[in-house]
């Protein structure tokens, strides 16, 4: 189970507008350098206070193992607090789904977690069950806080500041993009360097993200405003695993509505989940 969680939590990683009648992003009417867009593109989303996704990440095993997907939605916003809804409807390791998929709602450092395989692993009675973030560091054994912190941290500044480390991305053409012109740029980051790029406090965990990945070739359809639409992410090590990554952003700065789960829907998190045993998987 733990394993599931972390691979979900890298479909959050993901989460890296407008429309144009032209497709190169421009400052003042003057073309920018495809690295000069990258730029300004990571200081553009700090305008964005909400936005929805469609997500998908594909992982190859080693050990013939048949790998898996992991696809779904996110919608966020950032004011008037933190929050976002991570509904991943599909989640399949080695052939098997995980029946209902996993969904989590996010508001400040309280999640809400709706994942039907509790019910059988803990007895869990209600369908979603409350974790606050801040206590489950502490707990032994219980790594799910890991997954639910990066649902929250990787928001589209985070994904957008790590394409600010290549160092040879280029721009390869015009295409349309769930109806909206962009140009299309591509290019590679090195992990080491692109963490660099985040605050402090998230290096180390997005540092695991990429754990089997040197450098991490990527693709992004930057539209007029220059915002991405598109982003696709290709990284780890023949023998070690790979992963393909692709989030779809619309409704950018659109009125957005996140909330709790009604009360009667809501548990707590059963002892039993505190115990290695639990989560061995």
């Amino acid at each position: 189970m733990r394993r599931i969680l972390v691979a979900a939590g890298a479909v959050a990683a993901l989460s890296v507008a407008g429309c144009g009648t032209t497709a190169t992003p421009s400052l003042q009417n003057a073309q920018l350098s495809a690295a000069e867009v990258i730029q300004q593109t990571s200081k553009k989303v700090d305008e964005v206070n909400t936005y929805a996704a469609d997500l998908v990440v594909n992982v190859t095993e080693t050990g013939g193992g048949q790998g898996g997907v992991v696809q779904g939605t996110m919608r966020y916003q950032k004011t008037p607090q933190i929050a976002s809804d991570v509904n991943l409807t599909r989640v399949s390791f080695n052939g098997q789904d995980v029946p209902g998929g996993v969904r989590v709602i996010l508001q400040d450092d309280v999640a809400y977690v709706k994942l039907d395989m509790l019910k059988t692993l803990v007895g869990a009675t209600k369908p979603w069950i409350r974790l606050d973030l801040g206590q489950l560091g502490s707990q032994a054994g219980v790594n799910v806080d890991q997954f639910l912190r990066q649902a929250q941290q990787f928001d589209l500044k985070t994904s957008a500041a790590l394409l600010t480390a290549s160092k040879d991305v280029k721009s390869v053409g015009t295409e349309q993009v769930g109806g909206v012109e962009t140009t299309h740029y591509s290019g590679t980051f090195p992990v080491d360097e692109a963490v660099k790029q985040l605050p402090e406090e998230q290096r180390g965990r997005m540092q695991g993200e990429f754990a089997n990945a040197k450098d991490v070739k990527f693709d992004a359809w930057v539209d007029a405003q220059g915002l991405p639409r598109k982003v696709e992410l290709n990284g780890g090590k023949p023998g070690t695993g790979t992963f393909k990554a692709t989030a779809m952003f619309k409704l950018f700065n659109e009125p957005v509505s996140i909330e709790a789960p009604a009360a009667d829907q809501v548990g707590e998190l059963p002892q039993t989940l505190q115990q290695p045993s639990g989560l061995g998987g």
